[in-house]
């Protein structure tokens, strides 16, 4: 499996529909609201056969709200 670290922006107001619609997808790992530029960070595993942007493309990145994301690639856990 491959981890990635997903950080979502919404549109405001959405965030918490945007954060439920993640978890009934039952596709997130730790799903963390958070400040700054983007709302939530979203820990997923992807399997390794699968292509990292077609699985967050396809399985993530429709949820009505979401208006930006930033995928981030793990490589080694220390």
């Amino acid at each position: 499996m491959h981890c990635v670290f997903v950080q979502l922006r919404c549109q405001p107001g959405r965030t918490y529909q945007v954060a439920d619609a993640i978890y009934e997808r039952e596709l997130v790992s730790e799903l963390y609201s958070t400040s700054g530029e983007y709302d939530l960070l979203a820990k997923i595993y992807v399997p390794k056969e699968v292509d990292v942007g077609h699985y967050i493309n396809e399985r993530l990145l429709d949820i009505p709200g979401i208006t930006r994301s930033l995928t981030t690639m793990t490589f080694k856990a220390f």
